[in-house]
């Protein structure tokens, strides 16, 4: 573990630690003298970077590499940033240091993955999600995946934590509402968002990958259903229902949903879904702000705006009396 964090650095602290390198722009002076203008992060997050008259093994590095960074923490103009005097790429570095992960503990995770999965009865989506799930290259991708680039369970893990929220919101949802195919609806939820497997990648960032720019992890999760429903012998009216809740998910065709919910499974699994990014997304903005003691976000967001982030919650609260309270109380 390094012992140095870009949360930790401020103006006049001396760097000498790893960081992965995520944008590097060779740009000149107003003399003509050529400077590299770089981002550098790990997993608490990102601070600009400047050297001027960079070395060319410096110039050479890629961007999305590891590299050990030395220099001081400078502002300018209101920015803080590392002024680098030693850029050199490392090939030993820990992907836990660069990298955030999930804040619940993954065997956690999966044994309540497990748990959902052995709460669908209907043979026939046991036997798929046996299929999805049992594959053990996959799980160990789906395991590790993150949520999303940015907003929501941007993290190590953030894919499963989210599916095992949605899944669980659906599951207690379908109880509410006896008119909803539960066991289609928990299928639907478990599966929902397995071609983000094939959309991020994650070595020292989070990147999308080819398949995810081009073509996006709805239709990408939808083909890998399709494989998993002819190797475990789905009925087809099953399959088809079971299809539309992947395709529609997102809500509408502007959120890149192909299809909009036409089923009441698909309508309840896109609010769940919906609702779990969105309280992610919002959360993880807030205790940004905490850290560094704002009461309000700022408005580079999911959602646009500045959002509330109260202060730790034993301030304000009302909190039962204790013992030693009434002692006091009674001026003893």
């Amino acid at each position: 573990m390094k012992r140095q964090y870009v949360r930790d650095l401020a103006e006049g602290c001396r760097v000498d630690c790893v960081l992965a390198l995520r944008a590097k722009e060779v740009r000149s002076t107003r003399t003509g003298e050529a400077y590299l203008a770089l981002e550098l992060a790990d997993r608490t997050g990102r601070i600009a970077g400047v050297m001027f008259r960079p070395d060319a093994d410096a110039q050479r590095i890629p961007v999305s590499s590891v590299a050990r960074v030395r220099g001081v923490v400078t502002t300018f103009r209101g920015t803080t940033r590392v002024s680098v005097e030693s850029l050199v790429a490392v090939t030993d570095w820990d992907a836990a240091d660069l990298l955030p992960s999930a804040h619940r503990d993954r065997t956690e995770m999966v044994a309540e993955l497990r748990a959902l999965i052995r709460g669908v009865s209907d043979p026939d989506l046991v036997r798929l999600l046996r299929t999805v799930f049992g594959d053990r290259g996959f799980f160990r991708r789906f395991a590790r995946c993150p949520g999303a680039q940015e907003h929501h369970h941007a993290y190590i893990g953030g894919l499963l934590e989210h599916t095992v929220s949605v899944a669980t919101l659906c599951r207690d949802l379908s109880r509410l509402y006896p008119a909803v195919d539960a066991d289609l609806l928990l299928a639907g939820a478990l599966l929902h968002d397995i071609g983000k497997v094939d959309e991020l990648s994650c070595a020292t960032q989070i990147e999308y990958t080819d398949e995810g720019r081009l073509v996006g992890h709805v239709v990408l999760g939808d083909r890998r259903l399709r494989d998993a429903i002819a190797k475990a012998g789905l009925p087809e009216k099953t399959a088809l229902r079971l299809s539309h809740l992947v395709l529609s998910h997102h809500g509408e065709l502007e959120w890149g949903a192909p299809k909009r919910p036409s089923s009441v499974e698909a309508l309840v699994l896109h609010h769940a879904d919906n609702l779990d990014a969105k309280t992610n997304g919002f959360l993880e903005a807030a205790a940004a702000a905490a850290r560094v003691e704002e009461g309000w976000t700022d408005a580079t967001n999911l959602f646009r705006r500045p959002l509330y982030a109260p202060r730790a919650a034993e301030d304000d609260r009302w909190h039962p009396a204790t013992e030693d309270d009434q002692y006091l109380a009674r001026g003893a």
